[in-house]
Parts: structure tokens; C-alpha cells; sequence
């Protein structure tokens, strides 16, 4: 285990949030990685010179953040942290601000212009099969062809995150569809077919698709950028 020797006292104003950074600068000064044991709560007491209140509140912080955890016959040990549960555990959108929300909502759009060149890397036959049965059945239940279905867009664009290759974009994506949800139902103006494009035209889910087939990064990005045309458009007005 290694010594607390680089550890200095700290003072007494934001004893916890002091001492937790105090934690995280220890780890990382000494390099500890997943599986290694860190000191106990009075070692670490004694070097910061505070109680073993404050150590174990700061710890407990760390634990509710995934990068330590007990260990029998062992103590605390550090983690490989779970970033999607951090996650998954505060992005409840009624608890969110709207600043907060509208700021994910552009990280949607982001990630969607974002995969373009993984998607043409990584796309399969079975991928493409399956992405054609989505806009079969989305072409069968809807005769209209400009207008943002909520579970249309969930099934289409959900099929593209899980072909970009990426575990951690698609997680993503399953965590971000409370918020896409929340924005689509209070923002209802964003399923009205009277948006007029700049291009004239809608780009549909076939278009996308096609264009999957036989063009390229940069053809399939602008051809999405048009398909998210209005999202973009209420953002920049404000609308969201």
C-alpha cells in the first residue's frame, strides 16, 4: 500500500469538499488503478488532519460516484466507475433546469451528425436488412411523410446508434430518450407537418437510409443535417 507521505494537512473551511479532493489527488498522484486498496479512514484522517466524520463522509462520496468500494478482508478499493449509472441516476428531465435539458438536446444533434463515418465503417448486411424493415413498417402505418413520429424516430435513429459500433454512444442514447421524450411532448410544435425546409424537401427515413446505401460520410451527414433541419431551427429561434 502506498505511503501518505504526499498528503498535506488542508484547512478547515469545506472540510468534505477539501477532503475529497484530497482523495482524488492521492489516487492519482500515486497511480492506483481498479483493484487497488486504498488507506483507512483513520490513516487518512491522521494525514489530513480532520476527523473520521469528514474522511468518511468524503468517501462516501466517492463510493456514490463508483470509484470505490468495499472489499471483504480488503477495505476500500478503487473502482473502474460506471459513468452511464452516474449518469442514468440524474437525468430524470423533471428534475433537470431548461437550460439543462435544451443543452442535451443539442447533444442529440450532435452525436447524430457525429457517427456518419462510423456508421459507413462498421455497417453491416443484417444492419441494413433490419434498418429497411424499420422504414417499411414507419412507410405502412404512416402516409405522412414530413412529420416527426416520436416512436418512428426512436426505432430509426436507434437502429444508427446501435450500428455506429460504439457500446458507450449507444448507452448514451438509451439514457438521453427520457429527454428526447420530454422535449417531443412539450414541444409538440415539433411533429406539425407545416415546417417548410430550406431545400423544399423533407428528408424521410428512406432518404437516410438510400443514402446509407450508396453514398458517403459527407453526403449522409448533409442529408441528416436536413432530416433534423427543424430541431436545429427551433434552437437557434429559441424555441427550445
Amino acid at each position: 500500500m502506498k505511503k501518505l507521505s504526499k498528503i498535506k494537512p488542508i484547512e478547515t473551511s469545506s472540510l468534505v469538499d477539501k477532503v475529497e479532493l484530497g482523495l482524488l489527488e492521492y489516487i492519482k498522484e500515486n497511480r492506483l488503478k481498479a483493484g487497488d486498496a486504498i488507506p483507512k479512514e483513520l490513516d487518512f484522517a491522521k494525514s489530513f488532519g480532520v476527523s473520521r466524520t469528514v474522511v468518511r463522509e468524503a468517501l462516501l462520496r466517492l463510493r456514490t460516484l463508483g470509484i470505490i468500494e468495499s472489499k471483504k478482508h480488503r477495505g476500500m478499493v478503487l473502482t473502474n466507475p460506471d459513468i452511464m449509472n452516474n449518469f442514468q441516476r440524474i437525468l430524470d428531465p423533471t428534475l433537470l433546469g431548461s437550460d439543462t435539458l435544451k443543452n442535451l438536446f443539442e447533444l442529440r444533434l450532435i452525436m447524430e451528425m457525429g457517427m456518419a463515418d462510423f456508421l459507413f465503417e462498421h455497417k453491416t448486411e443484417k444492419d441494413m436488412l433490419e434498418l429497411e424493415k424499420i422504414v417499411e413498417l414507419e412507410e405502412e402505418s404512416s402516409s405522412k411523410t414530413s412529420v416527426f413520429a416520436l416512436d418512428k424516430e426512436v426505432a430509426f435513429h436507434g437502429k444508427l446508434y446501435e450500428m455506429s459500433n460504439n457500446d458507450t454512444l449507444k448507452k448514451f442514447q438509451d439514457l438521453l430518450l427520457p429527454v428526447f421524450e420530454y422535449v417531443y411532448v412539450n414541444h409538440s410544435d415539433l411533429l406539425l407537418e407545416e415546417y417548410e425546409y430550406s431545400s423544399g424537401q423533407f428528408v424521410t427515413h428512406r432518404m437516410l437510409m438510400d443514402n446509407l446505401k450508396v453514398g458517403t460520410p459527407d453526403t449522409f451527414r448533409t442529408a441528416m443535417r436536413r432530416h433534423l433541419e427543424p430541431h436545429f431551427d427551433r434552437i437557434y429561434k429559441k424555441k427550445i
